[in-house]
């Protein structure tokens, strides 16, 4: 089997070709259920349609992404292969992290699966994880596949510390890992890309730090790696100075300087990432061209769902709005 990109990536421009448009979504954001359904019906989620709620929606979603993007590493070998795991499985830190989060705060099931989507994870490991009680038990759930994440997880829920300390060891687990892939394969793009990461992801940390009233240590939750948010922005804007985000003017995360509380920076960096992403594409022989297709096709889905829940429950536009659009 091929350790080459310039493969998989020809075999990934064919499947960028079956991405929706964006006049999709913006029509689908007035359509009823029962028409999105329809809409639906016209596009590559019709062969996974099998019924007509939101279960079945949710169900096509899944199905389609794993044909999609969840297929690539069946595609390639080696550390081209791991790379391409690793990439997909930015989603299950993602999905860990939100099912975490869900437990501290009670919520219900159906909202949790709204926001999941993508990565290397069997539904029926998700479902364990949704339905577990405590977090040990999320832990126990996720080591029966033997997941990269699972021994970091196991290990920050033994210790006892609390989410954002959990949250920030599953984050070095997984960037380590990413970084020596990238390394062996002296991949240009997906160095940087990696770089990109790390800083929105300690960017959200220090946004949440400080909405928890901030902390004396601020750099036992910095993740190293980025390159413009170093560990004084880092702990100035984990103590509250939130302002102090404005440092970053004249850098590529000028877009998200605006922000002023987690929601809207979360948001803000999701469409960062997604945008740095797509520059990816121009590339025919890295994994950026692979990083570009698997962003936007876990996108798609994540966009999908939210536009399903909006219809099923027939709530207003602007209870999505902003979570399916990035302008």
């Amino acid at each position: 089997m091929t350790d080459d990109f310039g493969y998989l990536n020809a075999r990934v421009r064919v499947r960028r070709s079956s991405l929706l448009p964006e006049n999709f979504f913006q029509e689908a954001l007035n359509l009823g259920f029962t028409d999105l359904l329809g809409a639906l019906g016209e596009t590559p989620y019709a062969e996974h349609l099998s019924g007509d709620d939101l279960e079945a929606v949710d169900k096509a979603v899944s199905q389609r992404l794993q044909q999609t993007a969840g297929s690539l590493p069946g595609l390639v070998g080696g550390d081209a292969r791991e790379a391409v795991v690793l990439l997909l499985s930015r989603s299950d830190l993602n999905n860990v992290k939100i099912i975490l989060r869900a437990k501290e705060n009670d919520t219900p099931a159906e909202q949790i699966k709204a926001h999941l989507s993508g990565g290397t994870l069997p539904d029926s490991i998700i479902q364990a994880m949704i339905e577990a009680p405590d977090e040990a038990a999320v832990a126990q759930a996720l080591a029966v596949l033997g997941h990269p994440l699972s021994g970091a997880l196991r290990q920050a829920v033994s210790a006892g510390g609390d989410l954002a300390e959990i949250e920030v060891a599953l984050d070095r687990e997984y960037f380590e890992n990413l970084r020596r892939t990238a390394k062996k394969l002296d991949d240009g793009f997906l160095q940087e890309y990696l770089a990109a990461e790390i800083d929105a992801v300690n960017l959200s940390t220090a946004f949440k730090l400080a909405q928890q009233g901030g902390v004396s240590d601020a750099e036992a939750y910095f993740v190293k790696g980025g390159r413009y948010v170093n560990e004084g922005l880092f702990s100035r804007i984990a103590a509250g100075e939130t302002g102090a985000i404005d440092e970053l003017a004249g850098t590529p995360l000028e877009p998200v300087i605006a922000a002023r509380d987690l929601g809207e920076l979360e948001r803000g960096l999701r469409c960062w990432l997604l945008d740095y992403a797509s520059r990816g594409a121009f590339s025919a022989d890295s994994a950026g061209l692979t990083a570009a297709y698997i962003r936007a096709a876990e996108w798609e889905a994540a966009r999908i769902r939210l536009l399903a829940r909006r219809a099923y429950y027939n709530l207003p536009t602007e209870a999505v709005e902003r979570e399916v659009f990035c302008s």
